[in-house]
């Protein structure tokens, strides 16, 4: 017979999830992930095959504690101006938490010459759902044509990424001011 965990899943893989933000993948061994998830390697393996499989499941739980923000953005009806909120509670999010930058811009920056097609699915399936958002909210402002709003859709992308990546080193003030100044080029 099967021996019950002894440990709720969902707890384990926050715990995880928040030591692969602060030291990403590469650096975060099974070691360190076994004192802070608190269970041991074999209970690891078990649950979720290899220190890549509590990976994925920690970039799934960061999105889906984000869901809030994107959720917010989806339902809005103002257009521009609610892309700019986006960009503000984005980081506001993680000041909060006191963590720099956001797990899925940090990995897709670690992953970028990676030869992991199961991670790099999932950051590009972001960037389109975000970028797709963001087509959206441009299209309310029936004065744009399609081109425009094209481009400053990857405008506002890899500002969004910059400013993801800006937030662990950058101050608030340098991060607002970013902000503002992109959102004045649009």
């Amino acid at each position: 017979m099967a021996r019950k965990k002894q440990y709720n899943e969902e707890d384990v893989i926050e715990k995880a999830m928040y030591l692969f933000w602060r030291n990403g993948y590469e650096n975060t061994s099974v070691r360190m992930l076994e004192k802070e998830m608190g269970i041991n390697q074999f209970s690891i393996y078990a649950s979720f095959g290899s220190k890549h499989g509590v990976f994925v499941e920690s970039l799934k739980e960061y999105r889906k504690r984000n869901a809030s923000i994107f959720n917010k953005l989806r339902a809005s009806k103002n257009g521009l101006a609610d892309i700019k909120q986006f960009f503000y509670d984005s980081i506001q999010k993680t000041n909060d938490l006191d963590y720099k930058g956001c797990l899925v811009t940090n990995t897709y920056n670690e992953f970028v010459d990676s030869e992991d097609e199961e991670i790099k699915n999932q950051m590009i399936d972001f960037m389109v759902a975000l970028k797709q958002i963001f087509i959206e909210k441009l299209k309310m402002d029936t004065t744009k044509d399609e081109e425009t709003v094209l481009k400053q859709a990857n405008y506002l992308l890899l500002a969004k990424h910059g400013l993801a990546a800006a937030a662990r080193v950058n101050n608030e003030q340098e991060m607002n001011d970013y902000i503002e100044m992109t959102f004045n080029n649009i």
